[in-house]
């Protein structure tokens, strides 16, 4: 037999990487230390060196999430995988989801939670605002779900959800409180065991400065239980969390046993990007955030732009989003930004899709010198639309 396929032409070229300012809704920039981190020599996925990084991933995912919970590991997948893991572990035939839909995230859920087998259903609220405690526990009432599934940060719509009364509401009823925290985590506060969180979730690629790869997620005993009384395996081998506890030895007295090969590298960089934010503290990660938000903001509002959440409570510090003006272009705006400065200004997402432009300030990019970029590079661009 003969080759078919000769190689690829373009393989013969080097690999073309500009360097950009990433404030889109994500990833974001990658800190030199965490790229270092991730060129280290590979070790074996169950070398005992490997398994201690695994070990101080985990305590930082606890530190992050504000929780104790045995159960918390981080997935070798992005956060969609992490969204499907609380859908794939804690829902099958016969449960009922309550989806607290207000974005893009509400929408998919919904769709990851029907594959399970699961009943869905789910309340709304106007585009570019939060839920209200009443409306949740109205919904609650009415559907008695097993589980209130909510995005903290909807990044689609830049709306902020507060969580506050939400766990205890749960458990009064009891649901479990899911809570997906893929856009805020780290830029603004989450405390899970103090607000009765039982199943919360990030992705690395966002506020922690690591490259898209890996999900942080972490579950309640409350969880764990309901997982342990389901009446059939879970649908995904992959996501299985009697699987995955295993390999990151969280089950008390199982020990460690393989699943599968881990992102070994993938995972330094998550080690460090834990560990910058530890060593900042989680306090001042927050207060940096919102200083640099506001510094977005009050520069937005200077050039006669509009917030499309009209709240200020209710907007998203990490992923901002703003209005376009009547008569502009937003792509030919966020175009120019890139083509120019190459400075990412993304466009709306699913009920915002060409509505608003989306400015991220989130990790390395959480500074006032990127964000002061940001807003000249809009500056020029909306000058060049003649606005």
């Amino acid at each position: 037999m003969t080759l078919d396929v000769p190689p690829p032409a373009s393989l013969s070229l080097p690999i073309n990487v500009p360097l950009k300012t990433l404030t889109g809704p994500g990833p974001s920039n990658v800190s030199e230390r965490v790229l270092q981190a991730q060129s280290l020599p590979t070790l074996g996925h169950l070398h005992p060196e490997f398994t201690k990084i695994m070990d101080d991933i985990k305590a930082g995912v606890q530190y992050i999430f504000q929780t104790k919970n045995p159960m918390t590991l981080a997935l070798s997948a992005t956060g969609h995988a992490a969204m499907e893991c609380v859908m794939t572990n804690m829902l099958e035939p016969g449960k009922k989801v309550l989806i607290a839909n207000n974005g893009i995230w509400g929408v998919r859920s919904a769709d990851m939670a029907r594959r399970q087998g699961a009943t869905v259903v789910d309340i709304t609220t106007p585009t570019g605002t939060c839920f209200t405690l009443e409306q949740i526990a109205a919904g609650i009432k009415e559907h008695k779900p097993d589980l209130l599934f909510v995005t903290h940060g909807e990044s689609s719509t830049g709306v902020l959800q507060p969580l506050e009364g939400l766990g205890p509401l749960c458990h009064a009823n009891n649901c479990l409180f899911a809570v997906d925290t893929v856009a805020s985590l780290g830029g603004t506060p989450v405390y899970a065991d103090q607000l009765e969180i039982d199943i919360i979730y990030t992705g690395s690629q966002k506020v922690l400065g690591v490259p898209p790869g890996s999900a942080p997620i972490s579950f309640s005993h409350r969880a764990t239980e309901a997982f342990k009384a389901r009446k059939n395996p879970p649908c995904s081998f992959y996501l299985d969390l009697g699987w995955l506890g295993e390999y990151w030895n969280c089950w008390p007295g199982k020990g460690r046993v393989y699943h599968h090969t881990a992102p070994v590298n993938t995972l330094y960089g998550l080690r460090e990007g834990l560990a910058i934010v530890a060593e900042e503290g989680l306090e001042n990660c927050w207060r940096r955030h919102k200083l640099c938000a506001d510094h977005l903001q009050t520069g937005l509002r200077d050039m006669g732009l509009e917030m499309f959440v009209p709240d200020p409570k209710a907007r998203l510090p990490t992923v901002n989003t703003i209005k376009v003006p009547q008569g502009i272009d937003f792509a030919a705006v966020s175009g120019h930004c890139m083509k120019n400065h190459l400075v990412e200004i993304s466009g709306g997402l699913g009920p915002t899709a060409g509505k608003v432009w989306r400015i991220g300030v989130m990790g390395n990019n959480a500074n006032i010198k990127t964000v002061s970029k940001v807003l000249d590079a809009l500056k020029e661009a909306l000058a060049a639309q003649g606005k």
